[in-house]
C-alpha cells in the first residue's frame, strides 16, 4: 500500500500554541463598551455607540484581524516561518502586525502612499513593515508578488473576511450587540448601522440578524467615491470608483467579501458630513473618534430624523471604529480639510441644531 505522509510535528505543536495565543488575547480583551449616545429622552429613541477603538490594536480590525489569523492558522497557510502579507490602508495592517508579533512572524503592509502617517507609524511599532504604493489600483498584484518572493502567506482581508468569522455567534460582534442589548429599553435594535470596507462586518451582522430571526433592519453608510453603493443599487458587481477619502470604508471596486443581499438599505454620507460628525461626536460626548464613525453616526441621524417623522419609537446601534488620534494630519488639520476642499461649517450647523429638535 502506497501513501504519502505530511504530519509535521513539530510544525503542529507550533500551530497549536499560535491559536492558544491569539485566542488568548481575545480572552483578556473580553468585550467592547457599549455607550449611550444621548438624545432628548421625550424622542422615545435610543443611539448605542458600540466602541471598537478599545481593543488592544485600538479598532474594529482587530476582530478581523484575528479571525484572518485563526483562519490562515487552521487552514494551515501560516507555520512557524510564514511571512504575513496584507493589503491595507492601515487599520487592518495594524492589527495584522500586532498578531503577527504575538507569533513571532514577519508581516509586510502594503498599502496606498496616502496612508496617514499614524497608521504607518502604528505598524513599525508592532514590528510590521510598509510597503507604500502610488497606485492604490496596485496593491493587489504587489501583495501577491511579496508573498511569493518571501514564501509568505496573503491575507487577502477583501476576499476572507466574510468567511473567516463566525457569523452564527462565537461572540462575534453581533452576538455582544444584542447580549448587550438586553436589558435596555428597546432591546431589539430597529437598526444596526455600520460602514463597509471589506464587507466582512456587514456581512456578519447580517446573517447573525437572519440566523437568529431578529426583526431588526441593517444599513451600511457608505461614503463618497466608494464603488459598494452604485452597485448594490445597481446589482452590477463589477462597478468601479475613485475610492474614499475615508480611510477604512468605501473601496474603489466591489470586494468580494461584501454581501449586498443581507443589506437593508444603504445610505450615501459626503465626506465633509463624516468628518463633521466625526468632530461632532467629539463636542457632545468628549470621545475621540475617525472618519469611520462620522460616517457611521451621521447615517444614525438620518435614520433618527425618519423615526421621527414616521412616530417610531425604538434603538439604533452603530460602531465607533477607531480613534481620532489616528488622523491628527488629515481629518484634524484645517489645512489638509482646505486643500480637499472639504467645508464642514454647514453640516456642524445642522448636526448641532439637531439635538435642539422639538
Amino acid at each position: 500500500m502506497d501513501f504519502v505522509d505530511r504530519h509535521d510535528v513539530e510544525a503542529r505543536l507550533w500551530v497549536t500554541e499560535a491559536i492558544r495565543k491569539v485566542e488568548a488575547d481575545a480572552n483578556r480583551s473580553c468585550d467592547t463598551h457599549l455607550h449611550v449616545f444621548p438624545l432628548p429622552p421625550r424622542w422615545g429613541i435610543n443611539l448605542y455607540l458600540k466602541d471598537e477603538s478599545v481593543h488592544p490594536t485600538g479598532s474594529l480590525k482587530h476582530r478581523l484581524a484575528r479571525s484572518l489569523f485563526l483562519y490562515g492558522l487552521a487552514n494551515g497557510w501560516i507555520g512557524p516561518a510564514t511571512t504575513v502579507v496584507e493589503a491595507s490602508s492601515g487599520s487592518t495592517a495594524v492589527s495584522e502586525a500586532y498578531f503577527a508579533r504575538l507569533l513571532g512572524l514577519a508581516f509586510i503592509a502594503v498599502m496606498p502612499a496616502s496612508t496617514s502617517p499614524e497608521k504607518i507609524a502604528l505598524i513599525e511599532f508592532y514590528g510590521g513593515k510598509c510597503h507604500l504604493v502610488d497606485d492604490p489600483g496596485t496593491i493587489y498584484d504587489e501583495s501577491y508578488r511579496l508573498a511569493a518572493e518571501t514564501n509568505g502567506h496573503f491575507m487577502d482581508q477583501f476576499t476572507y473576511a466574510e468567511r473567516a468569522t463566525d457569523w452564527r455567534g462565537n461572540n462575534n460582534i453581533a452576538e455582544s450587540i444584542y447580549s448587550q442589548m438586553s436589558m435596555e429599553p428597546h432591546p431589539e435594535p430597529t437598526w444596526i448601522v455600520v460602514g463597509a470596507g471589506t464587507g466582512g462586518t456587514s456581512s456578519t451582522i447580517g446573517r447573525y440578524i437572519r440566523y437568529r430571526r431578529h426583526p431588526t433592519r441593517l444599513a451600511v453608510a457608505d461614503p463618497e467615491g466608494s464603488a459598494f453603493y452604485p452597485s448594490w443599487v445597481s446589482g452590477d458587481t463589477s462597478v468601479t470608483a475613485r475610492g474614499s477619502r475615508i480611510e477604512g470604508i468605501g473601496r474603489p471596486r466591489v470586494e468580494p467579501s461584501f454581501q449586498p443581499m443581507v443589506i437593508d438599505r444603504m445610505i450615501t454620507v459626503p465626506d465633509a458630513r463624516s468628518i463633521a460628525a466625526m468632530h461632532w461626536v467629539h463636542e457632545v460626548t468628549g470621545r475621540d473618534v475617525g472618519g469611520s464613525t462620522g460616517t457611521n453616526v451621521a447615517a444614525c441621524v438620518d435614520l433618527i430624523r425618519e423615526m421621527r417623522r414616521t412616530g417610531t419609537q425604538g434603538s439604533i446601534v452603530t460602531l465607533i471604529c477607531d480613534g481620532g488620534e489616528r488622523y491628527r494630519g488629515t481629518y484634524c488639520d484645517p489645512d489638509w480639510l482646505a486643500a480637499q476642499g472639504l467645508d464642514l461649517t454647514p453640516h456642524l450647523a445642522d448636526l448641532r441644531t439637531f439635538l435642539s429638535a422639538s
